[in-house]
């Protein structure tokens, strides 16, 4: 039998599985972290303030447009042709938003600047008006790059084992039960982890990323917490005087669609990072950090890998150098493919269908029962 289960040589008159489907592999790798650094050329970690501000600069100029011309040109289309126009502007719209989130997700690593003040403070600026707490989430992200790949500490999109799925598991393994879970995923995924730790690692009592009390965090680090709150108050405290003069149905179409969208691209890009049948997880007997980072996959977005600044398709390289500027992963990408050979995973299905075939086929994960090492789990979906 081959990685995964699947037969080496395929039964006579089939066609073998497709190669991205054939599992990592999960023991040590022949390479150390220094040596993979040393094959990125040295000026892809020097962070440029100007170049970095020219993506945010870029970015909002994009963004303004598109509002400018929503606002000042949709009422004058026919009646029939706004049915078309608005959902267009929200989806370009929440595309470039995500490249704005994308930045201040950079700020937060950090890989803007090598100044955290600065860092810190367009960071703040840029997720707060997105209604994310930017050091609340800085620092569950933080832990979830340390902790990449661990059943027991990693902060997202952590797998289920068998025993612990819910008993509505098996009422939705299924077509219908899996267009319900991506919907329900998709449009209150990002506001449910945010609110309930929904996804996230279990941990002793109630943890929210708005909590300043939250288990999440440090002592040392509440006070920031706390001031994630302020940002997103006085976001909410804006629109609420926008709703007074503009109108709500006005301001859900301007602001509202919009955010909805990079909520939905947020979870999607961060499911599919970490979700796929050949990746696998460790428990603490297994897990070592450069095993974990090595855990995710690069995947292949169109267009949108630059609308998105290449958080999609150098993601593997994110998790190894997580301070390295957005704007030379991709040359790290190629430098250090060919020494973390298999090691490297990238799947250019499409996006639509991945989706679906990662909810069919990663619905919890187990060891396999002949392994020799039992702390090595993998997706698993017969239940």
């Amino acid at each position: 039998m081959g990685a995964g289960g699947r037969m080496s040589v395929p039964p006579e008159g089939k066609k073998s599985k497709p190669d991205v489907l054939q599992r990592v592999p999960h023991t040590k790798p022949p390479f150390t972290l220094g040596e993979v650094k040393k094959a990125i050329p040295p000026h892809c970690f020097k962070r440029s303030i100007p170049r970095s501000f020219s993506y945010v600069v870029f970015d909002l100029t994009i963004a303004s447009l598109f509002y400018y011309i929503a606002t000042n040109y949709f009422h004058l289309l026919p009646h029939p042709l706004s049915y078309v126009a608005w959902p267009l502007y929200w989806i370009c719209q929440g595309s470039v938003l995500t490249g704005v989130w994308v930045i201040a997700h950079e700020c937060g690593h950090p890989a803007f600047s090598d100044y955290q003040w600065l860092d810190d403070t367009v960071g703040l600026i840029l997720h707060s008006f997105l209604m994310v707490p930017y050091f609340s989430w800085k620092y569950s992200h933080r832990r979830h790059h340390s902790n990449t790949g661990s059943l027991e500490r990693d902060e997202v999109f952590v797998p289920k084992t068998k025993s612990a799925l819910g008993w509505s598991a098996k009422y939705l393994n299924n077509p219908p039960g899996r267009v319900l879970m991506l919907t329900v995923q998709f449009t209150l995924g990002w506001p449910m982890y945010l609110m309930f730790n929904v996804s996230g690692r279990p941990y002793d009592r109630f943890a929210c990323h708005f909590d300043p009390k939250s288990p999440i965090y440090s002592d040392r680090e509440r006070a920031q917490i706390l001031l994630s709150d302020v940002g997103i108050f006085a976001v909410i405290y804006g629109l609420y005087r926008l709703v007074l003069a503009k109108g709500l149905l006005w301001v859900v179409c301007v602001y509202g669609c919009p955010l909805l969208v990079v909520n939905a691209f947020l979870v999607l890009i961060t499911y599919l990072q970490h979700t796929h049948p050949s990746l696998p997880h460790y428990d603490s007997s297994e897990w070592d950090w450069l095993r974990g980072a090595l855990s995710t996959i690069d995947r292949d977005y169109g267009i949108l890998n630059t609308v998105f600044h290449n958080i999609t398709d150098t993601h593997v390289a994110h998790h190894m150098f997580s301070t390295m500027p957005h704007y030379h992963a991709m040359e790290a990408t190629k430098a250090i493919k060919p020494i973390l050979g298999k090691y490297y995973q990238f799947d250019g299905t499409p996006v639509y269908k991945a989706v679906w075939r990662e909810a069919t086929e990663c619905v919890y994960v187990s060891p396999d029962e002949d392994a020799k090492n039992k702390g090595v789990f993998w997706y698993k979906n017969k239940l």
